[in-house]
């Protein structure tokens, strides 16, 4: 996974209406919820939450299917793990640091 996806996944996660919007579907696990039930359960405008939804899905976060007339939006486990596994990449194998540059006088 390359830094600028994870970049990307974290700054989505980065606004609190997205990541309450996105915790909420993880808590709900793999059947997710639908549009009117976010809704619902977030006391948030369609619009407000069309337009958080729409950046969790352009970060690959959050996928979204066709239900009929519904839209079923569930949690992307496998885009979450690898972000979180990334940023635990090497976890506590320390890290060899370069001495500071020295100012030379002119």
């Amino acid at each position: 996974m390359s830094i600028s996806t994870v970049a990307k996944r974290l700054a989505s996660l980065g606004h609190e209406n997205r990541l309450e919007l996105f915790q909420l579907l993880v808590q709900s696990g793999p059947a997710g919820l639908t549009i009117g039930e976010l809704q619902s359960a977030l006391e948030r405008p369609a619009s407000t939450l069309a337009f958080h939804l729409r950046e969790l899905v352009q970060s690959d976060l959050v996928t979204q299917e066709k239900e009929g007339r519904a839209v079923r939006c569930k949690a992307n486990y496998p885009a979450l793990n690898e972000m979180i596994q990334f940023v635990q990449l090497n976890c506590c194998q320390g890290v060899a640091l370069r001495a500071p540059a020295r100012k030379t006088s002119r």
